[in-house]
């Protein structure tokens, strides 16, 4: 059997590696220059996590973290942030700041030619010149390119998260898998059975599973939300005055509830927040749980953000689900791979 070693760069809170993992694909480390990623990291998944921004990576390091594998992934999902729909600022210069990972991840690619590439970014990154480049430099070095837009839901993710994914490989055409399901699962399927919770109250067994806290207000708007409604469903006087607005009457996906048949909105870094988008739980007055939230990210019930006597601290926290790569997404992406490799063995 061929030697299959893979690195995940901005690896975040081990989404993507933790999915890699359990389709075959060992992953040896994940780097990322956020320290709150280490623990969750390296207590889900068997790699080590390296400190380092990827900017200062270099080739020869990365070669290191190759050792004698025969077959060498590179995997990551550059910060998305300067691709998403809310940056406004689609201008700026691509090689400065968070843009110019996409050129790092190239440099790296470039330098150390790996077998297999994947990333994974928002749909709206094939906007931006720096994507086509990233996709120039590939094709140039020999790669055979695949990407689209993919539905999440599709691949076993309870929310409707799509997500451009890149594969690349020496080898020949390769491209993902066909989606495993035909119906997504559903919010209730994904957190019905968690412990019921107050705003505010954490359960005893799981500090993860820990709602935020709602202002008066924000508990009466709550009370008469509906769920897939919203905050138009409320009476006059519970409307936010930027609401009354002409411009912000056009936001009605603020301060709304879950549905249970469908799947979840897209996670954000605030999806702990009643009223930073549709994440109030379907039927208790609250918003879902940074557990909840990550169940709807497809971790694991059971993995671990925080050491057992470590804080929750909901920003830190809310950063590292929102921004992971869904673990089944992961799945879908590691199952690909080794699909591929196989048909080019055979």
């Amino acid at each position: 059997m061929a030697r299959i070693t893979c690195v995940d760069l901005f690896c975040g809170a081990g989404g993507l590696t933790h999915g890699l993992v359990k389709e075959g694909v060992p992953v040896v480390a994940g780097i990322d220059l956020d320290p709150a990623c280490a623990f969750p990291y390296e207590a889900n998944n068997p790699g080590r996590f390296i400190k380092q921004d990827v900017k200062n990576l270099t080739t020869a390091e990365l070669d290191q973290l190759y050792g004698d594998a025969d077959i060498r992934v590179l995997a990551g999902c550059a910060p998305c942030q300067p691709f998403s729909t809310y940056a406004q600022r689609y201008e700026l210069d691509a090689k400065d700041g968070k843009w110019g990972l996409l050129y790092e991840f190239a440099r790296l690619a470039e330098g150390s030619q790996p077998h297999i590439i994947t990333m994974e970014n928002v749909p709206t990154v094939a906007k931006h010149k720096v994507f086509h480049d990233f996709v120039d430099v590939l094709k140039r070095l020999g790669y055979y390119v695949w990407f689209d837009v993919v539905d999440s839901s599709r691949y076993g993710v309870p929310q409707m998260r799509r997500r451009m994914v890149l594969l690349a490989s020496k080898y020949g055409d390769i491209q993902i898998i066909a989606p495993t399901r035909e119906k997504p699962k559903t919010v209730k399927q994904a957190i019905g059975k968690l412990r019921h919770l107050q705003a505010g109250e954490s359960a005893p067994r799981d500090k993860l599973h820990v709602a935020a806290t709602l202002s008066e207000k924000n508990l009466k708007r709550i009370k008469v939300s509906k769920p897939g409604g919203t905050w138009r469903d409320w009476p006059k006087n519970l409307v936010a005055e930027c609401h009354r607005i002409e411009t912000g009457r056009t936001y009605p996906g603020v301060y709304g509830r879950m549905e249970w048949d469908k799947p979840a909105p897209t996670m954000t870094t605030q999806c702990y927040g009643f009223g930073n988008g549709r994440f109030g739980h379907p039927v208790q007055n609250r918003a879902i749980s940074l557990r909840e939230a990550a169940i709807l990210q497809s971790f694991p019930r059971d993995y671990a953000f925080i050491p057992q006597d470590g804080e929750v601290f909901f920003k830190v926290l809310g950063r590292l689900i929102g921004n992971a790569v869904p673990v089944d997404l992961g799945r879908a992406i590691g199952r690909s791979i080794i699909k591929h490799l196989k048909s080019v063995a055979s």
